[in-house]
């Protein structure tokens, strides 16, 4: 089974740039996707070009707020249930979380919170991760759990390229990436940071400024997080930096579930 995750930063912006070429190329079973800035309906998607013998199933959670933050995930495989939100009344009108039951596991496509400039939103972060990671620990008490997403989180110094420079920068606080760590000792894995522990200038997401991707000048915060029993089922985990479209790019993983 392959997986896919990225942020697209505005997807009707990105249908500009060759969103659907991209989702035909790669040809996903599970497509998730992050900051979507729309609601359903609000442009025409067309994903019968990508698999044209199979139906994809759309998925959406919308923010209250028009126009921002939103996720999505467009699958072959039917779920037995959707869940939209974490059914926490203060962290559920953003649309940051979609969660898919399947019979063998759970896929959670989440986008967090940006603690913001001057940290603003930090606390607010602090309070988000902590029932999040609860949240998904309830999941996995039932089955294993596969995670995607923007986390907003560059977890270690290998995972950003200017690591002194950013330390009190949202995205790279000790407090921030204090609560990956809690996250991951709670029973999940990094599949990419596992399969490559020493693999740098391995990024994600690159500020818009000029020459920065060119350079490579950037950050790893989008993953494939998964309950620790399912590390042994996945075949590969991989990032695909010359796919353009957002200021992120896709992240992937294939599995045998």
């Amino acid at each position: 089974m392959k997986l896919i995750s990225w942020n697209v930063n505005g997807l009707r912006a990105c249908l500009k740039k060759g969103f659907l070429d991209s989702f035909s190329e790669i040809g996903a079973d599970i497509f998730c996707v992050q900051e979507t800035k729309m609601e359903q309906g609000q442009a025409e998607i067309d994903l019968s070009g990508a698999q044209k013998t199979e139906q994809y199933h759309e998925y959406w959670n919308s923010a209250d707020k028009k126009g921002y933050s939103g996720t999505a995930i467009f699958t072959k495989l039917r779920p037995l249930a959707v869940f939209n939100g974490i059914d926490i009344d203060e962290h559920d009108h953003e649309g940051r979380v979609i969660t898919l039951d399947f019979e063998a596991f759970y896929l959670v496509n989440v986008y967090t919170p940006n603690s913001q400039r001057e940290l603003a939103r930090l606390e607010y972060r602090m309070r988000w991760e902590d029932a999040f990671r609860e949240y998904v620990c309830s999941l996995d008490r039932t089955k294993p759990v596969i995670i995607c997403g923007d986390l907003n989180c560059a977890h270690k110094e290998i995972d950003i390229k200017n690591a002194k420079s950013n330390e009190r920068n949202a995205g790279f606080t000790i407090e921030e990436r204090d609560k990956m760590t809690l996250l991951l000792e709670s029973g999940f894995t990094d599949f990419f940071r596992s399969l490559n522990p020493d693999k740098t200038d391995a990024y994600t997401w690159w500020s818009y400024m000029p020459g920065v991707r060119e350079k490579n000048v950037g950050w790893r915060i989008d993953y494939f997080l998964g309950s620790d029993r399912l590390t042994e089922k996945v075949t590969n985990a991989f990032i695909l930096p010359d796919v353009y479209g957002s200021d992120h790019c896709p992240v992937g993983l294939e599995i045998d579930i």
